[in-house]
């Protein structure tokens, strides 16, 4: 799995590598705080349209072709980010990087399904998103640390090393996927549980991407006043999202819907912290958002990837194209929202978005619990059956 994992990772850094340094592109291109949020923005909405191209694509060619094709295309599009002379050069080569960055995540998901669940369990999916993390620090810390010292443009294209290392790691390792089922040609696109999921994961990832596009800008105006160097620690909370490969697990045990729910209350307690001007709290409610975060798009696409009867590279292009427009929105909504009544806004906008996650997990949970039943039905059933036989005989 190990390949996979540094494919992910490199994928994840690219991902929101401009969101720890807004307020230094945006002061180096001269835009606004919603601008700047575009370098997010335009890549998510970019993610969304390279969903539907490398989902199915991967259902006819492979899901390895695929992960090692998209590793290799992201490296020069990653050096185009560094070099990109003006603003809008800028957002056209994050459109470019998001077209691409599907061809991991989005095939990523139905592989480590198809791959290495049957072999390790759902934990699979928590080292799968452990990988995420990893990355995650490495495009927001790194970056940001990297930045104040070279420059920002110097700290976006080292991260071109890590696709171009994720290529010859899996090309010489990753194991291909089992052939593909007849219902990744002839299944449906949805059904109730990816529903369900697709209301929860893609919900808490607006909350996530909003507050941590724009906690910046809050630690940085009074009454905190922080440098952006310091202000870029925030993103040590993401070494709580390690709760991923544990919520793998749960999920396995009590089903993804009754980790999910757990995962969105916290982080509804996390975003209520946010509100309260003491550094201390302030820290401790990003810790409960990221923990919350994690443990809820780790159950989330269990479901999505345990789903029966449905095309498994479509299902998941499906979801996430759902998430990553939720995302997209989250990292330029809540910036309006912050011009316009501040912090406040931005807490307004998220906890909007929390309430639609709990209708997600608690939708997924009447789900769950109608199949357990109509489960237990059945073998009741059969039992009865065999009883009677027996006693005949």
């Amino acid at each position: 799995m190990l390949g996979f994992l540094v494919g992910a990772s490199a994928m994840f850094a690219t991902m929101y590598s401009t969101q720890a340094i807004l307020p230094t592109i945006g002061r180096a291109f001269g835009v606004a705080p919603a601008r700047a949020g575009l370098t997010i923005s335009v890549l998510v909405l970019a993610m969304v349209l390279g969903a539907w191209m490398w989902g199915p694509l991967s259902d006819r060619v492979g899901r390895r072709r695929c992960l090692i094709a998209a590793s290799a295309l992201l490296v020069p599009a990653t050096i185009a980010v560094a070099v990109a002379p003006t603003f809008e050069v800028l957002i056209a080569t994050r459109f470019i990087q998001g077209l691409i960055l599907p061809g991991l995540l989005v095939v990523g998901l139905p592989y480590v399904s198809e791959v290495f669940v049957p072999a390790i369990g759902a934990r699979a999916m928590g080292w799968y998103m452990a990988s995420l993390i990893s990355g995650g620090l490495i495009g927001r810390l790194g970056v940001a640390l990297v930045a104040s010292v070279t420059g920002w443009r110097v700290a976006l294209g080292v991260l071109s090393v890590l696709p171009l290392v994720a290529v010859g790691v899996m090309a010489r390792t990753l194991p291909p996927a089992p052939a593909r089922h007849k219902s990744a040609r002839t299944g449906r696109l949805m059904n109730r549980r990816v529903a369900a999921a697709a209301m929860t994961g893609p919900a808490l990832f607006f909350v996530f991407v909003g507050v941590f596009s724009y906690i910046g800008y809050r630690l940085e105006a009074a009454p905190f006043n922080l440098s952006p160097t310091i202000t870029s620690l925030v993103f040590v909370v993401w070494i709580a999202g390690a709760v991923a490969p544990i919520a793998g697990r749960r999920a396995e045990r009590h089903g993804w819907s009754a980790v999910a729910l757990v995962g969105a209350v916290l982080a509804s307690l996390g975003l209520a912290l946010t509100v309260l001007d003491h550094m201390a709290m302030i820290v401790a409610g990003l810790m409960c958002i990221t923990i919350g975060m994690f443990t809820v798009v780790t159950a989330a696409p269990i479901g999505v990837g345990g789903a029966r009867g449905v095309r498994p590279g479509a299902a998941s292009a499906l979801y996430y194209s759902i998430y990553y427009f939720a995302g997209a929105v989250g990292a330029f909504v809540p910036g309006l929202a912050w011009q316009r009544t501040g912090w406040a806004g931005v807490v307004g906008v998220s906890a909007l978005a929390l309430m639609i996650a709990l209708v997600g997990a608690l939708v997924g949970r009447a789900d769950e619990r109608g199949r357990r039943v109509r489960f237990s039905t059945v073998r009741a059933a059969v039992i009865r059956r065999l009883s009677t036989v027996g006693w005949s005989s």
